[in-house]
């Protein structure tokens, strides 16, 4: 029989907690509608939520008990510690040192842009290698790094670790419980400017991913950022390999020949030339495909091979997933980027909904959040990109309503305060032959445009191979 993924000895051992009654628990979980039988339930307290609340109902849906650390009515065992965040952080810092000490090996990714979709290509390369494990959705933060590290199985050989941040001094402490064996800086952009201040501020957040290396670890870094000198000062000692479109990129872009459903594109991995068919359109797509090749190279595995299982890539829903909807006796495609925004992702989506053959191309968009001072003239900023990919422009928020009001009255759509408002009016206006790109910054809500689109439909969508 396989070993559990935690026995008792290692619950009391990793939290220095104390058992009302020994068990053994196969997964761990922080949510009562994911939870499955033989979890760990960790009772964390978010905003407006307290998961002490419901121990009682995980316990009921079978989980083997549950880490608190205040009193709780309990029909099952429970692991009493002084907090159930530290905890948690506690929990995934001994299952890192197991996990090293079976002989895995760790990738981190971080940067302003394409973390996710960088992390799921790892994920899908590394598996062609052996048995892979890597972060959930976006668990990026204080609690989803902790959660993905005490998630990893004993037999693991890779695990991929997507590390974010919101605010300065973030990733440093999520880097050195993290211990990356390789650091992946994807982009450094104009994210979270209004917390930071400055691009160089964003870069020097980033570059702390390298603060967790193990000894001997190798950083890649993007060649064709301005950052990359602050990024090589900032990797100290480390090895650094770079992609990216600079001649002297160790895995570079050599060739793209794009279309509407993806590129064909051309690549040389540290003097190993090589071309793939990747099912996702876009620039920014071959970007982190360069970047997922540097931490396949540097983990000292055969490019070919990682090569041949990014074929399969397909995009994630919210991040360039593409769904044809039937709408009013036809099909209309939807691209579906509604997960996040910001000046450079929204530039680069832009493009993809350009290449889309269709009656018409329409652009959804929501505000892009926590730009500061620098709010506006992002926003006015995407005029040309615009201009230059859409035929039919709808916008919500006071931050789009700058871009609204400059595009030519010709693309003008519809504005709407929020994107319960503009649902609505998008859905009504969707007809057969529209190619429809919804985006924007989650705290915009655009997801509720995609579920009106979507409703639209008196069937299933079909996920497709695609973009951004």
């Amino acid at each position: 029989m396989n070993a559990p993924l935690w026995t008792a000895h290692e619950l009391l051992e990793a939290t220095g907690g104390v058992l009302s009654a020994p068990f053994e628990a196969s997964g761990v979980s922080i949510d009562t509608r994911t939870l499955a039988a033989g979890d760990l339930f960790v009772a964390l307290i978010g905003e407006g939520r307290d998961g002490h609340g419901f121990v009682a109902d995980a316990l009921a849906k079978g989980a083997a008990g549950a880490m608190v650390h205040d009193d709780v009515p309990s029909a099952g065992p429970v692991l009493r510690v002084d907090d159930t965040l530290a905890g948690l952080a506690r929990l995934g810092g001994f299952a890192r040192t197991r996990f090293g000490e079976n002989g895995g090996r760790l990738a981190a990714v971080t940067g302003s842009v394409g973390k996710t979709t960088t992390k799921e290509m790892l994920r899908g390369a590394l598996s062609a290698f052996g048995t892979t494990h890597a972060a959930a959705a976006s668990y990026n933060n204080h609690w989803g790094l902790p959660l993905t590290l005490a998630r990893t199985p004993r037999d693991a050989q890779f695990c991929v670790a997507e590390i974010g941040m919101n605010h300065a001094g973030e990733i440093a402490p999520l880097a050195r419980l993290a211990r990356p064996h390789v650091a992946v800086i994807t982009t450094i952009a104009k994210v979270h400017i209004g917390y930071l201040g400055s691009i160089e501020a964003i870069a020097d957040e980033k570059a702390d991913v390298m603060r967790g290396l193990e000894p001997g670890g190798i950083a890649v870094l993007p060649a064709d950022s301005p950052q990359l000198a602050r990024l090589r000062a900032a990797a100290g000692d480390a090895v650094v390999l770079t992609f990216g479109t600079d001649p002297a990129a160790d895995i570079r872009l050599t060739g793209m020949d794009p279309d509407a459903d993806g590129s064909l594109i051309q690549v040389d991995i540290v003097g190993h030339q090589a071309s793939l068919r990747l099912n996702a359109p876009g620039r920014h797509m071959a970007m982190n495909v360069l970047a997922t090749l540097g931490a396949v190279a540097a983990l000292g595995l055969d490019p070919a091979t990682a090569i041949e299982a990014l074929r399969a890539f397909v995009p994630l829903s919210g991040r360039g997933a593409r769904r044809r909807i039937a709408v009013g006796g036809g099909i209309a495609l939807l691209l579906d980027e509604s997960y996040n925004a910001n000046g450079t992702s929204m530039r680069a989506a832009l493009d993809v909904l350009r290449l889309q053959p269709a009656r018409r191309r329409i652009a959804v968009l929501g505000d892009m959040l926590e730009l500061g001072d620098e709010g506006q003239a992002e926003h006015v900023g995407l005029t040309d990109s615009v201009i230059g990919s859409v035929d039919c422009l709808f916008t919500c928020g006071p931050l789009m309503r700058h871009l609204f009001d400059a595009v030519p009255a010709a693309l003008q759509g519809g504005h709407a305060v929020d994107s319960a408002a503009l649902a609505p009016m998008v859905a009504a206006s969707i007809a057969p032959g529209d190619a429809i790109l919804v985006k924007g910054s989650l705290g915009s809500g655009m997801k509720r445009v995609v579920d009106a689109i979507e409703a639209v439909s008196s069937r299933s969508s079909t996920v497709i191979a695609g973009a951004a």
